[in-house]
């Protein structure tokens, strides 16, 4: 069917409410209208992430309403105790959380599912948390993380409290795809709340989520005076990461006023990406206004967190897989100086993350597991490490600033990463060092780790064709070498192999480095990860480069 054909059974669909097609009617670009209809909004592994407005290739009312029939539909489907156990919701700060928090607790409610729902925005990782502490069949959280302002999402996660894997996104998106609107069904919210089918979350939940952060303290033998300039980015980060930093005695958390409060706009950052060192202006104002050491972002949804460092009177920024091997080295060292690791402590990262956390892990006697892109894949080992006791989840990680300590969440949380970090610069602070003095040591002991990362971002149907173009481009041809580093391994991920299959393709060169290249799988864009080695930093520099400047122009020929 035609996107015309598409778009007008869409207007003929009398579920539709009047406003949502006037919406339509009013559009006179057709090139917009195509976009809006050409397919319907994906659910895949990570669920649902478009942009907002009227039609089936967007966010709205209507596809959260069937995403919610059919994950209703599959959590029946599992039997009458799952029914019982119920689903709980959270929402972030952005356009139409709110309102698709309550369309979808009503779905489930109808559904005879009982439903809980966070009264208040919430961090993406207590809601991981609150999956296990309440016991749920499901969760889900209404947000889109990073992305711009026009953009929402719906985020799935299965009793384990970790986002689903393809064997249950597939089952929901086939109850999906038979569903029409007129098939959903629906209990009014307040209706729901008085017959006790949904129920706001209890407070203890978020008592338990602070204490649960708080014992994974490392070390006590820090600067506590540590002065901290900290954004949440107008997202759902600033009362937990405020609260855990103040439980834990630091006395000097300044709060970037402009970005405090919650702002579906993002006024005053536009890319809410703390990845971005453009999010850091305000901050850096702040800090050099107070002479804070340490400047601390986490993005709208508060499970990912970025840092800048305050050295030789100037602030430098890190990439997320610095801070992923700064991390790795305190946790580890920590642990190690408190009590030795235990036998079986594992660390995991994604096949797109950098290698220098695997080097300081092996040192410690800590084995280094990858999986695919994302935190659900990471933590379905930890799921898989509490039926079997193979080993213990110690830490997880990823190169776009996703880290975990400790396996009471079950995704990337950025409440305890920040209390980390905060904690790391202080103990380190306390010994003359930040944390560029940190991680020149990690190069000098584990050789220069340098990267380069990009994203070329490709939007609408055209972009997504020329990025199936590009995947096309690079799995025909046989490359022998890249500038002056030959080939000697491609990995095609599509095609059966021990970590799973994703469309990724790796390559490893001849002098240790390798290259990624991967569609991102929630935002249109196709994605470069590029990483060398070397003692020397000035051959690693170059080597980095050279790839960066033969990738690119590969990548880029195909039009």
């Amino acid at each position: 069917m035609e996107y015309r054909e598409k778009m007008q059974a869409w207007l003929n669909d009398p579920c539709i409410d009047e406003a949502s097609k006037a919406e339509i009617r009013a559009i006179d670009d057709e090139q917009e209208l195509e976009d809006r209809f050409y397919k319907e909004l994906e659910f895949g592994t990570a669920g649902l992430r478009g942009i907002l407005g009227a039609g089936t290739n967007r966010m709205n009312r209507y596809v959260i309403a069937r995403a919610s029939q059919g994950l209703a539909d599959t959590i029946l489907a599992e039997g009458p105790a799952a029914a019982k156990k119920g689903i709980v919701i959270a929402h972030d700060v952005r356009h139409g959380s709110e309102l698709f928090t309550k369309i979808a607790a009503e779905v489930f409610a109808a559904n005879g599912i009982k439903t809980y729902v966070f009264k208040d925005i919430c961090p993406t990782p207590m809601l991981s948390y609150g999956v296990r502490y309440l016991g749920t069949q499901s969760g889900i959280v209404i947000t889109a993380s990073h992305n711009p302002k026009n953009y929402n999402g719906y985020k799935v996660y299965w009793d384990k409290g970790s986002q689903i894997l393809s064997d249950v996104a597939d089952r929901i998106q086939e109850a999906i795809a038979a569903l029409a609107f007129k098939d959903v069904k629906s209990l009014d919210f307040e209706k729901g709340l008085d017959a006790g089918i949904i129920e706001y979350c209890p407070e203890a939940l978020d008592q338990a989520y602070y204490h649960a952060t708080l014992i994974r303290a490392l070390r006590e033998d820090v600067d506590k005076s540590i002065k901290v300039v900290y954004t949440p980015l107008n997202g759902t980060g600033n009362k937990p990461v405020r609260h855990v930093l103040a439980e834990r005695g630091f006395e000097s958390i300044h709060v970037v006023a402009e970005q405090e409060n919650p702002d579906p706009d993002f006024t005053t950052v536009g890319y809410p990406n703390p990845e971005d060192v453009k999010a850091f202006k305000y901050a850096e104002a702040l800090g050099d206004e107070l002479g804070a050491e340490l400047l601390l972002a986490t993005d709208p949804d508060c499970d990912r967190v970025s840092m800048e460092v305050r050295h030789d009177g100037k602030y430098v920024s890190f990439t997320g897989n610095q801070i992923g091997s700064l991390l790795a080295h305190y946790i580890l060292s920590s642990l190690y100086e408190k009590k030795g690791l235990f036998e079986g402590g594992a660390i995991v990262k994604s096949i797109v993350t950098g290698d220098l956390p695997k080097r300081i892990a092996k040192s410690y006697g800590v084995a280094t597991f990858e999986t695919l892109t994302g935190f659900k894949n990471i933590c379905a080992l930890a799921n898989r490490w509490d039926e079997t006791k193979e080993y213990t989840f110690l830490y997880g990680f990823e190169e776009s600033i996703g880290y975990v300590y400790g396996d009471h969440v079950r995704d990337k949380d950025g409440v305890i990463a920040a209390m980390l970090i905060v904690e790391m610069a202080a103990y380190y602070k306390k010994q003359g060092k930040t944390l560029v003095d940190v991680l020149n040591e990690l190069f000098i002991q584990y050789g220069y780790h340098k990267e380069f990362l990009k994203s070329l971002v490709l939007e609408g149907m055209d972009g997504a064709e020329r990025i199936a173009r590009m995947m096309a481009h690079f799995r025909a041809a046989d490359y022998q070498a890249f500038g002056e580093l030959g080939v000697t391994e491609c990995v095609d991920f599509n095609e059966e192999n021990p970590v799973g299959r994703s469309n990724v393709l790796k390559y490893y060169l001849d002098d240790g480095s390798w290259f990624a290249v991967r569609p991102s799988g929630t935002e249109p864009k196709i994605k470069l990860y590029i990483y060398v080695v070397d003692r020397d930093e000035a051959v690693a520099a170059k080597k980095v480069k050279a790839l960066e400047d033969a990738v690119v122009a590969e990548l880029e020929s195909v039009k």
